[in-house]
């Protein structure tokens, strides 16, 4: 049995407090990071120790991965749970963990390897039988990507191999968008991922988002525990999700469980993942997206519905004392139907850019799980993903989940900075949405209140005044 006496958490915002919640509960003594954006975090307090890591750019703090094994050594830390983005996906950094004889609370580093790179885990879904959409792998040039599309026909998606978040995606309708898109598609995918290389797939017009929690014992048994339909998006990124995905057949819901176990079972993953599909809304037929190999920002939807704390199986996991998997999932069959909305710091009159500034007023719902790092006072800062908090209900069925999102977002109130809160109330009281016609192209067409009733004054004066003109969005240059 592995000692996990003591576990760094290197992450920050919502998910390091989710985490450092689970520890507290279980005795493990914890210890958080910090930068100097951070200083004053929730997350610093709920610790038992705290590490400053540096200055508030990820890659002086959250990305330095010495100055993070340095924290763990100084501190005694016999674990690391990375929670989700930064180095969450990263083997090298896992690889050092445990090189250092620190336990990696998360997937082996060769499950990290062989899912991060999308091109290398489509050949692993081909060689498990698993569908996938028509497509290449990695594209040369721009003439390889004109010659592959060919074959494949418009739309296509373009999509860098490497990274996540909706990051290096581009729909291209023909062959004109997709020379135009290359460039800047391989450019922002090595900017942001160190890797150019990008591939292509077949553009699925109706389509959904839907996955499957996934969790294995690093042997070769892998349990599914439900899906959850994320098709509610904004540019590529989940805004609200579900489970279960609201009218899928039996026989579809059974497939995508089938190929999430044995795409994973495979490989023998180790810890909490999420398989990702494309279904598309007019056949039903699914095909694979990709893994991603670490705890998903929406696991909480799972929790509701199954009663369990996947935090906690990772802890246990990681130490040798979970129970056998088939013996969990008779107790985590899922009941009723959960919803999450992600409440995020962005400005919706100016493309919901991040919003920045001090929380002046901070009203959690009491009807719902909120998972947050908010608090008055809080200082939000434009150094990381914009998430503000979690807001998760759960009810007997899906249109009582859908009562209770609506409630616990009317109690919710947030004020100093800009946020999404709008869109979501919008979006869930969408007629589509409450009958269950979810697509990833859905959101788009959901309108935001908020902007009927905003004025920026964009250059203010001594004599400025503003009057109200309801319905209208004004820009103001008044001096």
């Amino acid at each position: 049995m592995t000692t996990v006496e003591k576990v760094l958490v290197a992450n920050r915002g919502e998910i390091a407090v989710r985490i450092l919640r689970t520890l507290r509960r279980l005795g493990v003594a914890s210890v958080a990071v910090y930068s100097d954006a951070d200083r004053h975090a929730p997350h610093v307090g709920l610790a038992d120790e705290a590490v400053h890591l540096g200055p508030a750019p990820p890659r002086h703090s959250y990305l330095d991965r010495e100055r993070l094994l340095t924290a763990a050594a100084t501190t005694g830390a016999d674990a690391v749970h990375p929670g989700y983005g930064f180095l969450s996906e990263d083997a090298g950094f896992a690889t050092a963990c445990e090189a250092a004889c620190i336990s990696w609370i998360g997937p082996t580093p060769q499950n990290l390897e062989a899912f991060a790179r999308k091109d290398t885990a489509r050949a692993l879904a081909r060689a498990a039988g698993v569908p996938l959409l028509a497509g290449s792998e990695g594209l040369r040039d721009r003439a390889d990507a004109l010659a592959v599309a060919a074959e494949v026909g418009y739309p296509v998606m373009l999509k860098s191999r490497s990274g996540g978040g909706g990051i290096g995606m581009r729909r291209c309708d023909d062959p004109a968008d997709l020379a135009a898109a290359y460039e800047g598609v391989t450019r922002l995918a090595g900017a942001h991922f160190g890797d150019d290389v990008c591939y292509l797939e077949r553009f699925v017009v109706a389509a959904r988002h839907v996955e499957v929690q996934i969790f294995g014992d690093g042997r070769g048994e892998v349990i599914a525990l439900g899906e959850r339909d994320c098709s509610l998006q904004r540019r590529n990124q989940k805004v609200i999700e579900e489970t279960p995905a609201p009218g899928l057949s039996e026989a579809t819901r059974a497939a995508l469980t089938r190929s999430a176990v044995a795409l994973t079972a495979e490989v023998e993953y180790r810890s909490a993942g999420t398989v990702e599909f494309v279904v598309d809304a007019a056949t039903g037929e699914h095909a694979f997206l990709e893994v991603n190999t670490r705890l998903q920002v929406e696991h909480p939807v799972t929790e509701m519905v199954t009663g369990i704390d996947l935090v906690e199986w990772m802890v246990r996991l990681a130490r040798g004392d979970l129970p056998p998997l088939a013996e969990l999932a008779v107790a985590a069959r899922p009941r009723g139907a959960a919803i999450e909305a992600r409440l995020y710091a962005e400005d919706p009159a100016h493309g919901y850019r991040p919003s920045a500034g001090t929380v002046t007023e901070w009203v959690a719902p009491t009807s719902a799980r909120v998972d947050t790092w908010l608090a008055l006072g809080t200082e939000v800062t434009s150094y990381y993903d914009p998430l503000l908090a979690k807001i998760v209900v759960r009810g007997d069925d899906r249109a009582d989940a859908i009562a209770a999102l609506a409630r616990a977002l009317d109690e919710t109130r947030v004020g100093g900075i800009e946020t999404n809160l709008a869109l979501l109330r919008a979006a869930v009281g969408e007629p589509r949405f409450r009958a269950g016609g979810v697509t990833t192209s859905l959101l788009d067409e959901v309108a935001d209140a908020r902007l009927e009733a905003v004025v920026e004054v964009v250059v203010p004066g001594a004599q400025t005044t503003v009057q109200d003109f309801p319905g209208r969005l004004g820009y103001w240059a008044v001096g």
